[in-house]
């Protein structure tokens, strides 16, 4: 006799709150893990930078000399100002802390230690900025703030096989937008992994595709879903996600990047890189937009009202449907393993 898929146990609810948990994901997920921080085309010379702050770690990307784009922690050595706010933008061949005035070459050597005086035992070649791995991908460039961590071409092989024949090198930086929403980042990332909940929380999308037949597979690191449209036609793009917070979205002509980034343990920022090719009609690219802030609101509300409910001390654990949970269960295990203390 076929037995029955098990049903896993979920996450603990306290797991989704307080300063504890969140200072553990940080440095067990976050300093671990290859993570999107820009597209090429947003550095587009010599000097141009990007800066961000990924859970709570301020970063910075600049293009060198000779067009290599390098990653830096956006920290002065000297007393931890910022070389930069976050943003874009462009330095003058230097990058300049905003609190002192230290001067770095855009390798991350100490060049001046403006006004600092005579100082015995003070050595600038010391003093360098804190560098951090740094490749891209297809036009798009990820971070890893782990020196031991695999090349990001081992875990982004599953992404790789799906995109191969789609154009993604064509698309350049067109917007970015971004959503905050009051909730813990884990709870997002699992709304997203499956789509369990479209025909109650979607209606329009639910319209759309046939939420019956709807499918999550997992490839790890990836996750990728898939629904067909009920009207026949077939299906163009692709709609994925890669730990541990990246969502990918390619269209017929364009494609969005989501990430997932958490701004404490109760809340939890999205932000949406809009890439699209050249010459492209502003109608063409606001349409996708306009479409996701759509779905992007039914989320939002759904995924802050469970955050209060976790918050409330009166669920624990439930079951994970073993049809349509599979994506959260691979999710939760892999959070188990990284925060697993000994």
């Amino acid at each position: 006799m076929r037995q029955p898929n098990p049903a896993p146990e979920s996450l603990d609810a306290a797991l989704y709150r307080g300063a504890d948990q969140y200072e553990l994901e940080r440095r067990t997920v976050f300093a671990r893990s290859w993570l999107l921080i820009a597209h090429e085309s947003q550095l587009p010379e010599t000097g141009s930078y990007v800066a961000t702050s990924i859970a709570g770690y301020p970063l910075i990307v600049v293009r060198g000399e000779g067009g290599q784009i390098r990653a830096f922690h956006n920290v002065c050595r000297h007393r931890a100002g910022p070389l930069a706010f976050d943003g874009e933008g462009r330095c003058e061949g230097q990058l300049v802390c905003r609190y002192h005035g230290w001067r770095y070459a855009l390798d991350g050597r100490l060049a001046n230690a403006r006004d600092f005086g005579a100082a015995e035992g003070f050595d600038p070649r010391a003093f360098g900025l804190f560098a951090i791995a740094c490749e891209s991908w297809r036009g798009f460039v990820f971070v890893n703030m782990d020196a031991g961590a695999p090349p990001l071409s081992d875990g982004i092989v599953p992404l790789a096989a799906k995109t191969r024949d789609m154009p993604l090198e064509s698309f350049r930086f067109w917007r970015r937008q971004t959503h905050e929403i009051r909730c813990n980042w884990k709870n997002y990332v699992e709304n997203y992994l499956e789509g369990y909940h479209l025909p109650l929380v979607h209606p329009g999308l639910n319209r759309q595709v046939d939420g019956a037949q709807y499918e999550v597979s997992v490839e790890a690191p990836a996750v990728f879903h898939w629904a067909p449209p009920r009207d026949g036609a077939p299906m163009s793009g692709l709609w994925a996600w890669l730990w541990p917070c990246h969502g990918i979205n390619v269209y017929k002509d364009g494609l969005m990047m989501e990430r997932m980034w958490p701004l404490g343990p109760d809340r939890t920022v999205l932000d949406y890189l809009y890439c699209f090719p050249e010459g492209m009609a502003d109608a063409d690219m606001e349409r996708p937009m306009v479409s996701s802030n759509v779905i992007t609101a039914e989320d939002i509300e759904i995924t802050e009202a469970v955050q209060r409910n976790l918050d409330a001390g009166i669920y624990s654990t439930g079951r994970l449907s073993p049809r349509h949970e599979m994506g959260v269960a691979w999710f939760q295990a892999q959070i188990r393993a990284a925060t697993r203390r000994p």
